[in-house]
């Protein structure tokens, strides 16, 4: 066996400890009853640096930078998951060499009304008015829904839709 292919076992058996120890730490921890499924990959990984972006239903979204010995249960700690955040269905997403960065987008169901108001063409007024709806007839279903709120038409729409998101509900 070369010597590249034994630091390759080395790094795909330390991967494979660290994914099952941070997956059951992760169902301990938040007493999930529900299995797991792990795969493992035989692409090359990445061993000990990078960049990790944490969205969803957590209170500090953004990019997290990973470092050797870090645990996704360490980043998400980091990013203040929210508690009504379902751990079961964590979705990691690995882009293809030279593919650009997705850009971060507003989650029109959990936004406050000043990051609503960092989007193009909705000031105070409109912000308020997003959240005043979502209140009085719950989470938007699509980010299309946001055309029933009063003041938000098609071009207002179309200045945003590359902006928005909705959450799972």
């Amino acid at each position: 066996m070369s010597r590249n292919e034994r630091v390759y076992l080395l790094a795909t058996v330390v991967l494979a400890i660290a994914a099952i120890v941070g997956g059951v730490i992760l169902a301990v921890q938040h007493g999930g009853t529900q299995a797991l499924q792990i795969e493992l990959c035989q692409a090359e990984l990445p061993v000990s640096s990078g960049e990790l972006f944490v969205g969803g239903a957590v209170a500090n979204p953004g990019l997290y930078y990973l470092r050797e010995n870090d645990t996704i249960h360490a980043l998400l700690l980091d990013a203040a998951v929210e508690p009504d955040a379902d751990l079961s269905r964590i979705r990691l997403y690995v882009p293809q060499r030279g593919e650009g960065e997705l850009p971060q987008r507003i989650d029109i169901n959990r936004a406050e009304p000043w990051l609503l108001e960092a989007l193009p063409g909705i000031g105070e007024v409109r912000a308020q008015a997003i959240v005043g709806y979502r209140t009085e007839s719950g989470p938007f279903r699509r980010t299309e829904d946001l055309l029933k709120v009063s003041g938000i038409g098609p071009s207002t729409f179309e200045r945003i839709k590359d902006y928005i998101t909705v959450s799972d509900h």
